[in-house]
């Protein structure tokens, strides 16, 4: 797996934490160098100043010790010393410099070397890390040695916290402003996607209003107008729909009434049989046609319309036996009639080909699932998908509409979908078919 893959994984998935990294970001790395090229350049200079300094203090000393190299006067040089320069000085008669290298590397290293070298000019030798506090410089005279300790603070800078504390502020700072002011632009994005979901699961969105950037206010006003759009084609079919219903019933009527009036025999029994079923693949094509519109989403609770699905299937006479198990607080915004029709499609279905049907809800993090098992012939696996076409038949032993119209199922997914939703159908594990109604709370 590439690094990026790897970043990416770990990165905000939302807008609202990608566009908190893209403006945070730059600014803090920006801030970062800044701070570091300030910090570095005003650390090299006060130290070189420092250290020029101390050199400077430790090479008037010398010079006044050389005036007079006697005991007495190293004495009184490292009281002044001590008293006025927070010096520590010490001649010592007979000493030469230590065998082990001065320190080297760090930039308070290379500060004194230099400032040794270019004002004193003799063989020295420093170290600055035998002491915590102290830096020991020692340089070799003609008769001994002179041993200077210097305060680490006179020769070192070390106020760079403050500068620390300058950048980690100033960004704590950038990235709280970054977050309201941000917070403040991502809503009414937030806003018009739960306007937009909502809308595909047939819920009322009544308190929506274009807010915004003008660029998410024309989004937000496109979409009302996409959405008033849509209402209106759906309620035009409506009500052509219940003109071509009301048009198509009446011959319908007109002949069971003639029928009903004849005598009975074989052939009238065979032509109200055919009416009946006319009238029924009527109902289906039309509630095909019709969709679930005409109907408004209301809080459900899913096990007691499952319940119901069992009570009323069994008042029916069939043979199946259903089982109804469910979670507590099963409760989903749906539309009650449209989506009890669905599971009825898709319950009756498994009824025609099975002895044993068992319907089971189950509640998940994002959505409630409503699984349909039975334990008849099943259907084949390339067949799984073709089954959901409108007049799909199957040719083989089990048809999921028999002497229907063939549009059960495409109701029952149409009308799903139209809640957000899917249904998956797979082999069971108790020998059928088994459907799955997955829908989102």
């Amino acid at each position: 797996m590439s690094p990026f893959a790897v970043l990416k994984r770990y990165l905000p998935q939302g807008l609202y934490g990608r566009s908190l990294i893209i403006i945070v970001t730059p600014m803090v790395l920006l801030q970062a160098i800044v701070a570091y090229v300030f910090i570095e350049r005003h650390w090299q200079m006060v130290t070189e100043k420092l250290s020029e300094s101390v050199v400077s203090e430790t090479s008037f000393l010398l010079a006044e010790y050389e005036q007079m190299p006697v005991a007495e006067t190293g004495t009184r040089i490292a009281s002044i010393a001590n008293d006025k320069l927070s010096l520590s000085v010490a001649f010592l008669p007979g000493e030469t410099l230590p065998k082990t290298p001065s320190s080297r590397g760090t930039l308070l290293d290379r500060s004194i070397s230099d400032e040794l070298r270019r004002q004193i000019g003799r063989p020295f030798w420093i170290s600055t890390v035998d002491y915590e506090d102290y830096v020991d410089i020692r340089i070799q005279l003609s008769h001994g040695v002179m041993r200077v300790l210097a305060l680490r603070s006179r020769v070192y800078a070390t106020n760079t916290h403050i500068f620390i504390v300058w950048m980690v502020g100033a960004s704590l700072v950038l990235i709280v402003v970054a977050i309201l002011f941000l917070r403040n632009q991502i809503r009414p994005i937030e806003r018009l996607a739960a306007a937009a979901e909502g809308f595909g699961k047939g819920r009322e969105m009544a308190r929506f209003k274009p807010s915004g950037a003008s660029e998410v206010r024309r989004a937000a006003a496109a979409f009302l107008d996409m959405k008033d759009r849509i209402q209106k084609q759906m309620e035009q079919r409506t009500q052509m729909l219940n003109g071509v219903s009301h048009d198509l019933r009446t011959p319908i009527t007109r002949f069971k009434l003639q029928l009903a009036m004849m005598p009975d025999s074989p052939e009238i029994e065979d032509l109200r049989v055919d009416v009946r079923e006319m009238e029924r693949m009527l109902e289906d094509y039309l509630d095909f046609a019709r969709g679930h519109q005409g109907e408004v989403s209301e809080p459900t609770d899913l096990g007691d319309l499952l319940r119901q699905v069992q009570d009323e299937m069994g008042r029916g006479g069939g043979k199946v036996a259903l089982s109804v198990e469910s979670e507590d607080d099963m409760i989903v915004p749906v539309r009650r009639n449209a989506f009890k029709r669905a599971v009825v499609n898709i319950v009756d279905n498994a009824a025609k080909y099975a002895d044993h049907v068992w319907i089971e809800a189950r509640r998940r993090p994002e959505g409630i699932d409503i699984i349909v098992d039975d334990d008849g012939e099943g259907i084949q696996a390339d067949e799984l998908e073709a089954v959901f076409k409108p007049f799909y038949r199957l040719d083989a032993a089990r048809n999921l509409d028999a002497g229907g119209s063939g549009l059960g199922l495409a109701i029952a997914r149409d009308i799903v979908r139209g809640h957000g939703g899917d249904i998956i159908l797979s082999p069971s594990l108790r020998g059928g078919l088994r459907a799955v109604i997955s829908i989102p709370i």
